[in-house]
């Protein structure tokens, strides 16, 4: 096993990955808008394989509370049909052809309330994401100062800059919260 290192840009990109996660995580929740995002998520099952929609159909929002999905293969409309519906995004795709159309219902008061706790919930794995690289990070500088690879002064450096990186990020996955549940509010 490589002796640990320190480097504060790989601990950086390890957060932010958590933070680009949750903003994916986002973009499939329904606000009771029309958004191409919210079939991201959505894998097909053709040609003997899982594949992202995007890689078997175009993908388009003609109007705000309507999503057009123009299926390129005559034979995977089916397919398309049945990995929209089980996908569990509360959404009937009305078959027309080689074009599934997706009308996007109102949302109940309900519904949001439902989407909210969902959107925090995301936020919370985001957060104990960026807490398990802080941590790693943390046992890293532990392990450095012990072997007498680092000084104690570096380590206390170190330690800070983590720890206020940490702080940053769970600052931005709460912003992106507030964000998002603004949103799902909106009527």
């Amino acid at each position: 096993m490589a002796a640990p290192t320190h480097d504060i840009a790989d601990v950086e990109r390890r957060m932010r990955a958590s933070l680009d996660a949750l903003k994916r995580e986002f973009s499939g929740l329904r606000t009771g808008r029309a958004s191409a995002n919210l079939l991201e998520p959505v894998q097909v099952m053709v040609y003997g394989a899982r594949m992202p929609l995007n890689q078997v159909a175009t993908v388009s929002v003609p109007e705000p509370r309507m999503i057009s999905v123009q299926v390129w293969d005559r034979s995977n409309v089916m397919a398309v049909d049945k990995a929209i519906r089980e996908a569990n995004l509360g959404l009937n795709p009305i078959m027309d052809g080689q074009v599934l159309r997706l009308p996007i219902p109102a949302l109940t008061a309900d519904r949001r309330q439902e989407l909210v706790k969902l959107a925090h919930k995301y936020a919370e794995q985001a957060r104990i994401a960026v807490r398990n690289v802080r941590r790693d990070a943390m046992d890293v500088l532990k392990k450095l100062e012990k072997d007498g690879k680092m000084s104690e002064d570096d380590h206390r450096g170190n330690s800070e800059k983590v720890q206020e990186l940490t702080d940053r990020l769970v600052k931005e996955v709460d912003a992106t919260l507030v964000t998002k549940e603004a949103e799902i509010q909106k009527v």
